[in-house]
């Protein structure tokens, strides 16, 4: 049995993370270059042609962009909370 190593998902943050504003809040999100890897890495998964380093590789970038949904997601909440704080002070 071959065990895979997933690419640890810190270790594309130096160069694979762009923090966009919108609005008050800043949304972290997969650079291009990142993004257009994931999106090859994915389409030599259809067909079932990828290395095991490029698997490892897929599922650390996978891993990093479900990391950044979340945190994206908290901050959109909390920007909601913080927003709605504001209306009832007027």
């Amino acid at each position: 049995m071959i065990t895979q190593t997933m690419l640890q998902p810190a270790s594309l943050l130096p160069v694979g993370m762009d923090i966009v504003p919108l609005g008050d809040v800043f949304l972290f999100h997969l650079t291009d270059e990142l993004q257009d890897r994931l999106e090859n890495l994915l389409e030599q998964k259809k067909c079932d042609r990828l290395t095991n380093e490029q698997v490892a590789e897929l599922e650390g970038i996978t891993e990093l962009s479900r990391i950044f949904t979340l945190i994206n997601a908290q901050i959109a909440e909390k920007a909601s909370e913080v927003s709605s704080e504001f209306v009832r002070l007027e």
